[in-house]
């Protein structure tokens, strides 16, 4: 095999010669896998609250993939403001990095109800996922003007595993995806978002942050479709499990032309993940529901829902986040922090000293977002 890096395919995008054979008998069962995942979707009526923790465990993964070394349960004690040792300079600059991740998304989404998804939106998206991280000094929102490239860090040109598109044929380029994400003639929408996904990690836009992008394109463009009825798709899961698949089938794309053999893999990732995210909603949904009679039973307060939203929005908070909310008078609120306390539904991360408040973490929620019990 040759040692030459794999160069971007130029002037054959998009592909005219997808086998539909090989992609009609998964087409069906990752739409459907999606349907369900919607109708479930569809019926939480506070998916923005209930779902948080999933769309920052997206966020951890996402940017995994790029090497950051981070988990979900230390983002949020870091983003509640906790100081732990463990907590290295390298460690914080993941969590900003994942951080932004998030407000990168939600921007978007806001956005979005003004505007279609275009490469404006994009462009504001990587503004936001740039800010105060190792990648400010790399334009944020702006195109490259200079030729990138994929390998081993801090390795030459000549020793890449890929060579994204040249400066002057960016823009085109771009112009091309743009066209191509608002065709609404495509034989079906999930293959058009393989391929939308496929091109932007090919031409490899911004000096840095393209594989968050194209990855945060895959729930935004369900969205604004109408697949989804909001943005709660979680993909970074699958491609993360199958990291070194799913940089070899973006490769030969460019190599080889094989845009079916991505299809493929991507389609078969849409029909995993709905069910692994359904799975991971009901879980969430059922933690609900069984928590919400906890804190009934327990607090015999009118507020008792608000403080239900507030452990399942920020599942590891400080003490004055949850006191000062503007939902709950404080007193209310420091009554029932403490009676969650004492009941063990949350559990103290970081004592009170001086001024600084303590934390506390809603365990059984940050091991269901995880997958796994790791807290």
């Amino acid at each position: 095999m040759s040692n030459e890096p794999v160069r971007y395919h130029l002037g054959k995008f998009p592909p005219v010669d997808l086998e539909w054979k090989k992609l009609i008998p998964l087409i069906g069962p990752a739409n459907a896998g999606l349907a369900r995942y919607d109708g479930l979707l569809a019926a939480i009526p506070n998916a923005d609250i209930l779902l948080s923790p999933l769309t920052t465990q997206e966020a951890v993964l996402s940017s995994k993939i790029e090497g950051t070394q981070v988990t979900i349960g230390e983002v949020l004690e870091i983003e509640a403001g906790g100081d732990s040792a463990s907590f290295t300079q390298p460690k914080r600059e993941d969590a900003e990095e994942v951080l932004n991740y998030r407000k990168a998304m939600k921007a978007c989404v806001s956005i979005m109800r003004e505007r279609s998804l275009s490469q404006h939106v994009i462009r504001a998206a990587h503004g936001i996922l740039m800010q105060g991280v190792r990648g400010k000094d790399k334009n944020p929102g702006s195109y490259r003007v200079e030729q990138n490239w994929i390998g081993a860090r801090s390795c030459p040109i000549e020793e890449a595993s890929y060579i994204p598109v040249a400066p002057e044929h960016l823009q085109p380029g771009m112009d091309a995806w743009g066209r191509y994400l608002d065709n609404k003639d495509e034989l079906d929408t999930l293959v058009q978002l393989a391929i939308l996904h496929v091109e932007f990690e090919a031409l490899h836009p911004f000096k840095d942050g393209n594989g968050r992008l194209g990855r945060m394109l895959i729930p935004l463009f369900l969205y604004q479709r109408k697949l989804l009825s909001s943005p709660d798709f979680y993909m970074s899961g699958y491609l993360e499990t199958n990291r070194d698949e799913y940089q070899e089938r973006l490769r030969a794309v460019s190599r080889n032309g094989d845009w079916t053999g991505w299809c493929i893999f991507f389609l078969r990732g849409v029909t995993e993940q709905a069910a692994e995210n359904e799975k991971r909603a009901r879980a969430i949904l059922g933690l609900y529901d069984r928590v919400k009679t906890q804190i009934v039973d327990l607090t015999h307060s009118q507020h008792s829902i608000r403080a239900l939203d507030l452990l399942f929005q920020t599942p590891i908070f400080s003490a004055s986040l949850f006191t000062d909310n503007k939902l709950i008078p404080k007193p209310t609120a420091t009554r029932i922090l403490a009676i969650l306390r004492d009941a063990g539904l949350v559990v103290t991360v970081q004592e009170a000293k001086g001024r600084r408040p303590g934390i506390y973490i809603f365990r059984e929620l940050v091991n269901v977002a995880e997958g796994k019990v790791v807290i």
